[in-house]
């Protein structure tokens, strides 16, 4: 099928998709601070002159949850030059649109709206970056919203049940129904998913006419046991899913034998983190739909910065080092500069013809040296390429394979760079983090007071949205909370009060009680900082902990042990707790006013500020389903990837 002739434009959408454009990311930086807004001008010109009918945008716009004023002007700037204009638009809406955007105060499509002239209309859900928050549950694309330039659809208000209604178009005689979901914590989502809790509404009539469209951010690759989201969880229904948040650039679309729906994944446009996934050639794509068949454009980007990625085991050069090599440490950094000279010489003949690539490329040389072999200064090496390379200071990484964990015997003396494997961690959330160390730490480390998934969610606000009363406020309800429950149970004796806390913090452990208990805590927490007029603090270095922890492969070079000036958790009776913890065991008083501790035990306990991710749960079976098989030619190239969908029996209405 050809893309030209075959598909009649009348009855053809045209639609732009891309996800994680990450607006704002590095913007400080001398070198990389334009490459997010260079990369969007691209994006929306591509719209422009392709004369699509719609932008679909799969999550995270935005980098920052509270994007600066430089970051939101830029992007009101972009979406006011392409996507307003005198262009009529050829599609009609037909469901209803109250429901559909139903964050605003003008619940209808941007491009009805009687004071706006929209040529290029913009559909986004929100990402896990620019997340709703706060008590009113806004995010930075509601601001854009309220201004006419994008319509934010996909947002769920409730965290019990979940009901997606479709956008329905119509362009000529093809039907589209667009469903979106913005981010949700995957935990959450998969036990929501595991419990029924996710329902898909489907037109009452000619369910068979439409195209069925899903944008999606979440995990797609399976980071645990509970933390990504199956692609058998999604209604078998659809037709092509559009995931964001994974940010290798895999558009290609691929076919789920087992649901008979095929999934695209257009990755991020900004390499926001130096891992192997980032190092692929971004891309985004051109979706056209005509009836129930549909092609797909693979559109290379030309301004993003080049990334080059490469991994180097010094034990495999045997032949020309080994550890006791004399002046080894200089032969290795030899072999480094000559591994980084071929990485910058390859980068300058892709840059052949390429006049709007940036001039320096991002180079990441991942150094293993396992067996005995020392580092090297990797500042005073960085100097020699500082004029040649976009990220002078993180050229080389060290790491280490895997060592066995030694066995913890002596609870004082704990080694906790031992507890923390060294490996390199790609694609890891700081949650993954804490619950690898709780995996390897003993039992005399483990929470004893407060549950996992609550310290959790507190150290995601701090961390992510610079919440820095979190947990703080966390640990004094948990406290205020088990102190009226000890008066309450009448326990006097020191055992007997060890065993009831354990006993009462498991009773609400990773049940949707605690979640929604903690869900308005946090809530609480924001409406109290606001109320008192506190503005959140440059946050620049919580921001890079927070993007590596979610995307890197930085290591525990790049992460301190999670202990280390975290407290320590429970070391036996009537010993004394350190770090903040110990702090955290005797709560400033609140308004509400609080009861006496029942024991001065309880109160010299202090808290390990990590958490564990939720246990793992049972999966959802898809019965399984025949149907015949689909036509479908992908071609590598940049070329048009065309494919077509066969019929197949009418399902259920939902």
């Amino acid at each position: 099928m050809s893309s030209g002739n075959a598909l009649d434009e009348e009855d053809t959408f045209r639609i732009l998709l891309a996800t994680d454009i990450h607006l704002g990311f590095m913007e400080k930086d001398a070198i990389r601070g334009g490459d997010s807004y260079n990369t969007l001008d691209e994006i929306l010109n591509c719209a422009k002159s392709m004369k699509v009918d719609l932008i679909l945008l799969g999550g995270d716009l935005f980098h920052d949850n509270k994007p600066s004023r430089r970051c939101l002007h830029n992007c009101i700037t972009l979406l006011r030059k392409y996507c307003m204009g005198d262009s009529p638009i050829q599609f009609n809406i037909l469901s209803d649109q109250t429901v559909n955007f139903n964050t605003t105060q003008f619940p209808w499509v941007n491009y009805q709206d009687e004071n706006l002239n929209i040529s290029i209309p913009v559909f986004s859900i929100h990402g896990n970056h620019d997340d709703p928050t706060g008590a009113e549950g806004l995010c930075a694309l509601d601001l854009l919203s309220a201004s006419g330039l994008i319509n934010h659809f996909g947002h769920s208000h409730s965290v019990e049940k979940i009901e997606i209604s479709p956008v329905l178009m119509q362009k000529g005689n093809t039907k589209l129904a667009l469903y979106g979901l913005g981010s949700i914590p995957d935990e959450r989502l998969y036990r929501m998913f595991v419990n029924n809790q996710v329902t898909m509404l489907r037109p009452k009539e000619d369910q068979d006419d439409w195209f069925n469209l899903f944008a999606i951010h979440q995990n797609r690759s399976k980071h645990g046991p509970t933390n990504y989201i199956p692609e058998q969880f999604l209604d078998d229904f659809l037709d092509l899913v559009v995931w964001g948040h994974e940010h290798e650039c895999l558009i290609t679309p691929t076919r789920n034998e087992q649901q008979l729906f095929y999934v695209t994944q257009p990755g991020s446009s900004v390499a926001t983190s130096l891992s192997p996934g980032e190092a692929t050639k971004k891309h985004i794509g051109l979706l056209k739909v005509k009836g129930r068949k549909m092609n797909l454009e693979k559109i290379p980007l030309k301004t993003v910065r080049q990334f080059l990625i490469q991994d180097v085991a010094l034990a495999d050069f045997e032949d020309q080092f080994t550890p006791d090599t004399p002046q080894v440490v200089k032969k290795v950094e030899n072999l480094c500069y000559a591994k980084v000279t071929e990485m910058l010489e390859e980068a300058e003949r892709g840059r052949l013809g390429c006049p709007l690539t940036p001039e320096k490329p991002l180079i990441r040389l991942r150094v293993d040296y396992s067996g005995g072999f020392d580092t090297f200064n990797t500042a005073r090496f960085s100097q020699k390429f500082v004029d040649v390379v976009a990220n002078p200071k993180d050229i080389i990484h060290f790491l280490r394979r895997r060592e066995k964990k030694e066995d913890v015997k002596d609870e004082i003396n704990v080694d906790y760079n031992k507890l923390v494997k060294n490996t390199a961690i790609e694609g890891l959330r700081v949650e993954d983090l804490v619950k690898k160390y709780f995996e390897a730490a003993e039992q005399t480390v483990q929470l004893s007071l407060l549950t996992e998934q609550g310290m959790g969610t507190a150290i995601q606000e701090f961390v992510d949205k610079d919440e820095k009363d979190a947990i703080e406020q966390l640990i004094n309800h948990q406290l205020e909370k088990t102190q009226r429950h000890l008066q309450a149970r009448g326990v006097a004796t020191e055992q007997d009060i060890d065993a009831e806390i354990l006993k009462f913090r498991d009773s609400k452990k990773n049940t949707m009680e605690e979640e929604k208990e903690i869900r308005e805590l946090m809530d609480r927490t924001k409406a109290h900082r606001l109320d008192r007029g506190d503005q959140p603090s440059d946050v620049a270095m919580l921001d890079e902990l927070a993007d590596a922890a979610m995307d890197s492969d930085e290591g525990p070079s790049a992460f301190p042990p999670p202990a280390r000036g975290r407290g320590r958790g429970g070391r036996g009776r009537g010993s004394r707790g350190r770090g903040r913890g110990a702090a955290a065991a005797e709560p400033k008083p609140t308004s509400r006013g609080r009861s006496q501790k029942p024991s001065t035990t309880s109160q010299s306990r202090s808290i390990m500020q990590a958490f564990q991710a939720p246990s793992q749960r049972s999966s959802r079976i898809s019965p399984a389903v025949s149907y015949a098989a689909d036509e479908l030619t992908i071609d590598d190239s940049d070329e048009d990837i065309p494919f077509t969908k066969t019929s197949r029996p009418p399902p259920k209405y939902v």
